[in-house]
């Protein structure tokens, strides 16, 4: 809402030193969001003057139509002389007045006026637009045009009100009674403890049988409809400039006069009106809703079908306007016309004012659904007050009797639903309670008072709420009102003291630890948004029956191609993944821990929560189970150089085994030891794909799968080649954990090491011959590390060579030689049993 400052002084007596600054502290102070104060004519310095076009000489040997003027100015030039002036501008004759800067002035922008040579003649000042002296858009984009009664020579920086201060105040959704003049100026008296002159208190003539027909079929969404009629209206009637320039300052393009009344009286009183032709009406107006498929051409020009639930405006020949948000093109004011040969002007002469109180809701819903948002829409769907309708009405008939020589019919047409003031009972002392000041009853009354409640009581206060605050129902509203009002800056500043909490859960714990770890292996984590779209399913390859297909549709998506919840971590990770390539960075190591969603076999659905109550048990457990399975897993992807060449070395891309062990690191942080074994699950490469598994209460769990991406999803999904992926739940891999890590005992004597190269089929998974060697060399075992792969001629086709390291040691004595031995010989034959093992060399 702008709010020009020299507006505002009609309706509260500022003192005269008071800026726009001053006025938006005491704003601020009491609520309100004033963003900025625009300091209109900054830089605008005269002689700027009304001058009257004497001659015009078109000069027509240049490529774009030029006109040499001679523009009186009377004595504002010192000489009496006219002053000759070159102009582009089309919109203008001679005889009209119009606004002149003569040498010497400086326009906005720091545009400098001077004599000078241009298109071989002396041009001696500017004759101006609205857009070069920073008034906004009038609608035409060409020079102003000034009523022909004006006296030459006079100042218009005063005519035009070029010099003022606009405070620009952003509404919140409770406070809509401040998208009027008539809201600010009701604030600004109570912030400066000055009286308020309200422009709503009108004489307003009593509602009779004999005004413009109306009929109201839906109360509930229209509760209140005021008709008024003005006839004898004249169509060549222009709209002041005064109310041009208040409309221009508050945002608003000038158009015609009645539709300018209309806005006017919106803008200051926060009732939106609308004007019809009479002629065009047929029949009595009318309020209903849209019947399914109905349609209506808008003021916009545009044709839009109605749905059921849309408020209407209609007369016998059906919609005539959406109700609350635009009005249609059928009725609407006609723009003047001037007979060419006659000069006489022809156009709407009778004009029905509408001002009506609509539901907001369904205001908003309309708005929203033909995505048509306007100034009334605005309005009422943040609430307005439904008392302004008649006073806004019969305000809109004084202005068109005042400015368009009309005459008001005495037929007034009011249908108003029964309704009662709202109240609400609180006690006295609860702003005290809320915000810890002691403010007193008679502070609380007051108060309440300013902003236009009737209040009763004593120590339970009676509080009529006034019929322009609709966001005011229950106590705290109320005790806001009063905080607000006395200043949020007097409230105490007090720190809060919280009980002692029991910290983090062992679950909560993990989860730290796990991001900490998979951050300090040089993941990035990154958080996506938790939707998918079933196309992704069938790029990541999936088959037609797995689990990860059935998903959570949402109701009403932010986004139609991703309308359900995500099964797995993966695509928002490739998303994410595949961003960041295409805009240059191509070593990429992400990750990313949260809920994945998994329906039931019966989804369930949940029961409304009571809002007024504290739901009971059984209905919170009825919620919980209708909502899916929500376990929370991590996963990372990776793709490029896992480790960057330089002066250390030649560095190496990601591969299958950088994603294993990423698992491998999420695994220890929850002191767990994974079960890894080959495996073929979309989307990863059957050939380089890895199986989790954990214990979990003795029995061995799938927990996830890791390795490199399928070379059509990699293609699908427009990926890195190589690209790999690790996924795991780490609540099944919290629940193999047993427990707190008991800390290793630590010996003091020396370890033995023994290095054992074993040949084997390659299709032997290297983790079983491991396990063999662990089983074999049995309790001196410390730790045994794979260290090198080998496959080539030396040990034939289809074979490889393992090469591992063992670390025996013993607790209470230093291992000897043939003990080390006799351990590792132990380890060997096991695995030659289990596996077909042969010693390398042997």
């Amino acid at each position: 809402m702008r709010v020009p400052l020299s507006w505002l002084r009609e309706y509260v007596d500022l003192p005269a030193t008071e800026t726009g600054r001053d006025v938006q502290a005491k704003l601020i102070s009491a609520g309100l969001e004033v963003e900025t104060v625009e300091q209109l004519g900054a830089g605008l310095t005269g002689p700027l003057v009304v001058g009257q076009v004497r001659t015009i000489e078109e000069l027509t040997e240049f490529k774009k139509p030029i006109r040499f003027c001679t523009v009186d100015v009377g004595q504002a030039n010192g000489t009496g002389e006219p002053q000759e002036i070159i102009c582009g501008a089309r919109n203008f004759a001679e005889g009209d007045k119009v606004v002149v800067a003569l040498p010497g002035a400086v326009l906005p922008g720091d545009f400098r006026i001077a004599e000078r040579k241009t298109y071989g003649r002396v041009s001696r000042g500017m004759i101006c637009s609205g857009d070069e002296l920073g008034m906004g858009d009038d609608g035409t984009h060409g020079i102003i045009v000034l009523p022909p009664e004006l006296e030459i020579g006079i100042d218009a920086t005063k005519l035009l009100e070029l010099y003022d201060e606009v405070l620009d105040i952003a509404v919140t959704p409770d406070r809509g009674y401040c998208l009027s003049m008539r809201g600010v100026a009701r604030e600004t008296a109570i912030a400066y403890g000055l009286p308020l002159r309200d422009p709503a208190l009108l004489d307003v003539p009593a509602p009779n049988s004999y005004g413009h027909p109306v009929q109201v079929i839906d109360p509930i969404g229209c509760d209140r409809f005021t008709a008024r009629t003005v006839v004898g209206v004249a169509p060549e009637a222009r709209t002041p400039i005064w109310m041009r320039r208040r409309l221009q300052k508050a945002g608003m393009r000038p158009i015609s006069l009645a539709v300018d009344i209309t806005n006017y009286v919106m803008l200051e009183l926060g009732q939106p009106l609308h004007a019809y032709d009479r002629t065009r009406l047929d029949g009595p107006i009318g309020v209903r809703r849209a019947a399914a498929g109905e349609t209506i051409t808008t003021l916009d020009g545009a044709k839009r079908v109605l749905d059921s639930g849309d408020l209407l405006i209609t007369d016998n020949t059906g919609p005539i306007g959406l109700a609350g948000v635009m009005g249609g093109a059928h009725t609407e004011i006609a723009d003047p016309v001037t007979d060419p040969e006659t000069g006489i002007v022809t156009g709407t002469t009778e004009i029905v004012i509408e001002a009506a109180h609509f539901d907001a809701i369904s205001i908003a819903r309309t708005a929203r659904r033909h995505k048509l948002a306007s100034e009334a829409s605005r309005r009422f769907e943040r609430g307005v007050d439904p008392q302004a309708a008649s006073a806004a009405a019969q305000r809109c008939v004084d202005l068109l009797v005042l400015l368009a020589g009309g005459t008001a019919e005495a037929g007034v047409t009011e249908i108003v639903a029964p309704s009662a003031p709202r109240t609400v009972t609180m006690p006295a002392n609860h702003p005290d309670k809320v915000a810890g000041v002691a403010y007193g009853r008679e502070t609380v009354v007051r108060r309440l008072q300013e902003i236009g409640c009737d209040v009763y009581g004593q120590d339970e206060l009676i509080v009529t709420v006034p019929s322009w605050r609709p966001d005011l129902w229950v106590p705290n509203d109320l005790a806001e009102e009063v905080i607000r009002l006395e200043g949020y800056e007097n409230l105490p500043s007090t720190l809060p003291k919280p009980p002692a909490g029991r910290g983090l859960t062992e679950s909560q714990r993990i989860h730290r630890r796990v991001g900490r770890a998979l951050a300090g292996a040089g993941y990035v984590e990154a958080l996506n948004y938790p939707f998918i779209g079933a196309q992704v399913f069938d790029q990541l390859g999936l088959d037609a029956d797995d689990a990860r297909r059935r998903v959570v549709t949402l109701v009403n998506p932010l986004s139609d191609e991703e309308p359900a919840l995500r099964t797995t971590l993966l695509p928002g990770l490739l998303g994410a993944l595949r961003r960041n390539n295409g805009r240059g960075s191509h070593d990429l190591a992400l990750f990313e821990t949260g809920l994945v969603f998994r329906p039931g076999d019966r989804p369930g659905v949940a029961v409304r929560l009571p809002v007024d109550r504290r739901p009971t048990d059984e209905e919170i457990g009825g919620v919980n189970a209708a909502l899916p399975a929500q376990p929370r897993r991590v996963a990372v992807v990776l793709a490029g150089a896992r480790e960057q060449a330089g002066w250390w070395g030649k560095g190496y891309p990601a591969d299958w085994a950088d994603a294993i062990q990423a698992a491998r690191t999420v695994a220890a942080e929850a002191g767990v030891e994974l079960i890894i074994s080959s495996d073929q699950h979309a989307p990863w490469h059957p050939g380089r794909c890895a199986a989790f598994h954990v214990v979990v209460d003795g029995e061995k769990v799938l927990v996830g799968h890791g390795g490199e991406l399928h070379p059509r999803v990699v293609k699908a999904l427009g990926l890195p080649d190589r690209t790999c992926a690790m996924e795991l739940d780490l609540d099944l891999v919290e629940r193999a954990n047993e427990g707190p890590l008991k800390a290793p005992s630590i010996s003091s004597f020396p370890v033995a090491t023994q290095d054992v190269a074993l040949v084997v089929d390659a299709s032997v998974p290297t983790e079983t011959v491991e396990a063999a060697l662990r089983d074999g060399a049995g309790e001196l075992l410390e730790a045994i590390r794979l260290f090198d792969v080998y496959t080539g001629d030396q040990i034939g086709a289809g074979k490889k060579s393992l090469a591992y390291a063992l670390k025996f040691r013993a607790t209470d004595r230093t291992l000897t030689v043939e003990e080390a031995t006799a351990a590792r010989d132990a380890a060997v034959a096991l695995a030659t049993d289990r596996t077909g093992a042969v010693l390398r060399g042997a």
